[in-house]
């Protein structure tokens, strides 16, 4: 057994990808020296059959990395739970291939669940592309939350929805415990896989952390945010390839969430108020469209939104 295991599930994103192996390469070369954080890690790349050269790339130029490459698209949460089979870790971190580590993220973030037994899962301190703080740890939603979350009234959200959700109360840089992290970057210990399992693989992506999370605080383990490891994510350039896809799986992922943890009636309501709001953004932008203003813009969206409506937005039991 190792000490970490790295799960890396990639669909053509071969740059950032590489960026990400490189990022780990410079962990461990930082991990060579005599210190109390020194651990062994291991690296598995799950790669969701990729057209873009990320295998040839990965059998070239990273030939210890463990490669278990797909036939086919796989999805986020199904390839995790591939590469979680695989791993002989200790502690399993999932990370996107679209992040790169600091140098000593990881191993501080091994440090502080070493010293803390309670702490099943943790997240560390993301930064945007740009060097800015990305949000990244959370309170459980309600089904305020869920209605204003990523959808067209979120710019009318009441303040305090905002700042309860967001944990906009709390400092970026401490260490913290929260409800859920970001799956982008998530650490978590064997012991939690071995109690509660893998991921729900009815989150095809999106949501499927926050499940896991609460699971696993039910089972009675904390949830931290570690405020000084650092880790760039670059941000959802594999679901950019499908802008529709990308709605229809946030959206229904979001809503399997409240029927699996809140309910058939939360459900229903938020169900019913998310058709009306894509009902209303279709209606507005083939208005827009009609009137000649951005018509290829226009044109764009309308095809999205009619693409989730299509779907009735619905989730299997």
């Amino acid at each position: 057994m190792v000490d970490l295991s790295v799960i890396i599930v990639s669909w053509n994103v071969r740059d950032l990808l590489d960026k990400c192996l490189e990022s780990l390469q410079r962990t461990r070369r930082s991990n060579m020296r005599p210190d109390p954080l020194q651990f062994s890690m291991e690296v598995i790349v799950v790669d969701s059959g990729s057209a873009d050269g990320s295998v040839e790339l990965l059998r070239e130029k990273y030939p210890d990395v463990t490669l278990l490459a797909q036939s086919q698209n796989v999805g986020f949460t199904r390839g995790n739970n591939i590469g979680l089979k695989r791993a002989r870790g200790a502690f399993l971190l999932l990370l996107n291939p679209d992040t790169e580590a600091s140098p000593d993220a990881l191993s501080l973030m091994m440090d502080f669940m070493t010293g803390n037994p309670r702490v099943g899962i943790l997240g560390p301190h993301t930064l945007n592309s740009d060097g800015s703080h990305q949000s990244t740890r959370r309170r459980f939603p309600t089904l305020l939350t869920g209605i204003f979350e990523s959808t067209w009234l979120s710019a009318w959200a009441p303040a305090a929805v905002e700042r309860r959700y967001r944990m906009l109360d709390t400092n970026d840089d401490d260490i913290l415990e929260a409800d859920w992290v970001q799956g982008s970057a998530l650490m978590l210990r064997r012991a939690v896989y071995d109690a509660i399992g893998g991921l729900d693989e009815g989150f095809t992506m999106y949501s499927e952390e926050l499940d896991y999370c609460r699971r696993a605080k039910a089972a009675g383990w904390q949830v931290f945010y570690h405020g000084g490891a650092q880790i760039t994510h670059h941000g959802g350039k594999s679901s950019e390839q499908a802008a529709a896809f990308k709605q229809i799986h946030f959206q229904t992922s979001k809503l399997r969430y409240f029927r699996k943890h809140h309910g058939r009636a939360q459900y229903l309501i938020l169900r019913a108020i998310l058709l009306l709001q894509f009902g209303w953004q279709l209606c507005l932008e083939s208005l827009k469209g009609a009137l000649g203003h951005k018509r290829d813009l226009r044109a764009q969206r309308v095809r999205v939104y009619w693409q989730v409506l299509r779907t009735g937005l619905r989730v299997r039991p």
